[in-house]
């Protein structure tokens, strides 16, 4: 029988420094994972900590992580050919077939574009599964800016609004607006509002607004999407943690259909 808390061993095959406390962490793993499911990241002697996966191919995993505290530090010191432990991958992330053939928005705040990169890249991969898709992306100035490159090559099959909120710094080559991603989803090429699909990942006040902004659109309750990854904690269920009203978010979440979240209150 499997004992679900003894993680396995996975070998660092890159480091991707997107800037001095956000890296992307390429790790070998095959097996089926989704995006917006987590894996537990971590070292002995020092702790674990859950990680949105970023990124899926044949037999890698990326996992983007934030410079933040004990655990992401002593990770920030590995090096490519190095191992971390990892267990997982947990919760239930995003389903693309709910996505397929429909108008799809994504509207990422920060490190909240990690859980959902895989699903931009699917459909930046895959544009005839889908009738359109824009991705909105915030972050607070240019030097915080995520996943450039991908950006760059996304930019040729989907609709891009990359925003920031102030321009404290040179962005170089860099196209960017300026704003909160509220600021600029009434300007958007999406043609019939009510039977769009949308998935808003980021910290809570962004998404609390986000969602409203959208159902004055006309967006339908039953259409948007969220992840509650903040509260991901074990990954099983049982410290109790992630526990928002009756739903465990490590096991029925962190995604989880707008109809159902907006009623969870932490």
């Amino acid at each position: 029988m499997k004992n679900e808390y003894i993680p396995f061993y996975s070998k660092i095959l890159d480091i991707v420094e997107h800037t001095e406390h956000e890296h992307t962490f390429r790790m070998a793993y095959s097996g089926d994972v989704r995006p917006g499911q987590f894996f537990e990241v971590s070292l002995p002697k020092v702790g674990e900590a859950p990680i949105s996966v970023s990124g899926i191919e044949e037999g890698i995993i990326d996992l983007t992580i934030r410079k933040v505290g004990k655990v992401t530090d002593q990770i920030f010191e590995q090096l490519h050919g190095d191992h971390l432990f990892l267990r997982g991958p947990y919760g239930n992330g995003f389903d693309l077939d709910l996505f397929k053939g429909k108008e799809l928005l994504v509207v990422a705040g920060g490190t909240g574009l990690s859980p959902v990169r895989g699903v931009v890249d699917y459909f930046a991969k895959n544009p005839d599964d889908c009738q359109s898709i824009t991705l909105v992306a915030g972050f607070k100035s240019p030097a915080d800016v995520l996943f450039l490159a991908d950006q760059d090559r996304w930019r040729d099959t989907i609709n891009i609004v990359l925003t920031v909120d102030a321009l404290d710094c040179d962005p170089g080559d860099m196209v960017c607006e300026v704003g909160m991603v509220t600021e600029h989803l009434p300007n958007l090429r999406i043609e019939h509002y009510e039977e769009a699909v949308a998935i808003v990942v980021g910290p809570p006040v962004m998404m609390h607004f986000t969602c409203l902004q959208l159902l004055q659109l006309g967006f339908k309750e039953e259409n948007i999407w969220v992840s509650q990854e903040r509260k991901m904690c074990c990954g099983l269920g049982k410290c109790g943690h992630c526990k928002i009203n009756e739903s465990y978010v490590c096991v029925d979440g962190p995604v989880y259909n707008y109809s159902e979240a907006r009623h969870m209150f932490d």
